[in-house]
């Protein structure tokens, strides 16, 4: 059954010992992101801060509450990823019926289908207390500031919702705000999310409703992160990652819809002439991203149920709680990548890439260039097109295995003749790039050269343990009296 709210997610968090209380006193201004940064980087459990200090503010502060793989499976409510992957990957494989006995086998596909648009609320919750004009004070909340360089507090996980003014249509993001005052803030969204897509889209001189709901339960938020193709609704993925719709109530001072089990909403507009300098803050990327100008999002209303809860996050050096949402994504998305380029077999981003610097991919390789058609065909796909390292390997590569995957490459690898350079956007936070969204790139072949590929020269063979041999030795591992335990077999 669907978590309906953070309080559910909250419930089961601590039903399965993966939440603690903290009760003691810990400070918004720097305290909360430290300690949270040394128990996110030992994988441990989701926080709660049941007594901030150093804000005027009583809510409790929720972090952490995806920082580990057995987390995120908790959160999509599915055993794990890699079976949730499969489940979108039969879905994708879903044709119309040949004759009712197929059709019939089809059922359950169907049924998974059917009921998870999202639909309007009968009760707003998050609207059990409205707060519009001179009783808006974003002071209420406690927006921690996370790093000691940072240009002040930021709210770090609020789902931004908005319409492209033309289609009407939806996408949600998910976008850093810094407090400027009670009640603006800065909107951090790049030229290349949606969010700035339909600012964009505005007439000259018109404002762009903007609603934020912050709180919400784990597979909206999540949804909010996942790089979807072009005019998918966020919130029907959110549906179909809880098996139920999420349900929506008007806004009281925008013409949007949001989660009407949020804990907290903002309300405002946002005009994108209307600029200030936001930044810097601690991303991440694990370096500041420099100060720049982005819109100013002007409040209208504050909404919140009568004891909300503040869910925020830390970003940083990794490991972080971003880099299992970054793996779920990583693992639910495999099947649409397959789709689009059947000769992947795997791929992985590990975690010291930060999302975007490093790409490691494992093919069925049957003909000269493949790596190379490969390289291309994922920087021409949606976010994949700002990976500034893409190493391609054989199929026999665990790549989910970055220190085998290094062994592979630095052995398999002529620098001068497998290195393929382009050009092409850049992540906005990429502060390396010669130009702000603009960068080169580098596809690194690591597979096995072939002689039509102008290769002539034996490729040798891996070493590999005889498999009887090892299962034999395994059986008899006590007889061998060593002072650590077996390997996995």
């Amino acid at each position: 059954m669907a978590y309906r709210n953070l309080n559910d997610w909250i419930a089961r968090l601590e039903e399965e010992g993966e939440l603690r209380r903290i009760s003691a006193p810990c400070d918004v201004h720097l305290e909360i992101s430290a300690l949270t940064d040394i128990v996110s980087k030992a994988q441990g459990p989701a926080l709660l801060f049941e007594n901030p200090s150093g804000t005027q503010s009583r809510m409790p502060v929720l972090i952490n509450q995806f920082g580990s793989r057995r987390r995120m499976e908790l959160a999509l409510e599915t055993e794990s990823l890699d079976a949730l992957a499969e489940e979108m990957e039969a879905l994708l494989e879903t044709r119309p019926p040949r004759g009712i006995l197929e059709g019939i086998k089809l059922l359950p596909q169907f049924r998974r289908l059917t009921g998870i648009a999202p639909r309007a609320a009968k009760t707003a919750p998050c609207q059990e207390v409205v707060k519009t004009g001179t009783d808006i004070r974003l002071s209420e909340l406690p927006v921690i500031t996370a790093w000691p360089k940072d240009a002040g507090p930021f709210i770090s996980l609020g789902c931004v919702f908005t319409k492209d003014p033309k289609s009407k249509k939806r996408n949600v993001g998910l976008y850093r705000l810094q407090v400027f005052d009670e009640t603006s803030t800065g909107m951090h969204w790049h030229r290349h999310h949606g969010g700035a897509e339909h600012a964009d889209a505005l007439p000259r001189g018109k404002r762009l409703p903007v609603a934020v709901a912050i709180g919400t339960d784990p597979a909206t938020t999540f949804s909010a992160v996942a790089p979807l193709p072009p005019g998918m609704d966020e919130l029907l993925f959110a549906g179909f990652l809880r098996k139920a719709p999420v349900p929506l109530v008007p806004c009281r001072t925008v013409p949007l819809e949001v989660p009407a089990e949020a804990e907290i909403v903002l309300e405002g507009w946002v005009n994108p002439e209307d600029l200030r300098t936001e930044g810097p803050y601690g991303d991440h990327t694990g370096f500041y991203s420099l100060p720049d100008q982005y819109p100013v999002f002007r409040l209208t209303a504050i909404t919140h149920r009568r004891d909300p809860i503040y869910a925020t996050t830390i970003v940083g050096p990794p490991p972080m709680e971003d880099c299992w949402m970054g793996y779920a994504v990583e693992r639910l998305f495999l099947p649409m990548l397959k789709k689009m380029i059947p000769e992947i077999v795997d791929y992985h981003m590990p975690f010291e890439g930060v999302f975007h610097n490093l790409v490691l991919v494992s093919i069925r390789k049957r003909y000269p260039g493949q790596a190379r058609k490969v390289m291309h065909a994922l920087w021409g796909l949606g976010q994949m097109a700002f990976a500034k390292t893409i190493i391609v390997f054989d199929e026999d590569v665990d790549v989910q295995n970055p220190s085998e995957a290094a062994w592979v490459a630095l052995a398999n690898i002529d620098p001068e003749r497998d290195l393929e350079f382009s050009f092409g956007p850049a992540e906005t936070l990429d502060h390396a790039s010669r130009l702000p969204w603009y960068s080169s790139k580098v596809g690194v072949d690591a597979t096995r050269k072939r002689p039509d590929e102008g290769f002539a020269r034996p490729w040798p063979d891996r070493q590999v343990m005889d498999p009887d041999v090892r299962q034999r030795i395994l059986k008899r591992w006590e007889e061998w009296n060593l002072p650590f335990p077996p390997p996995v077999r």
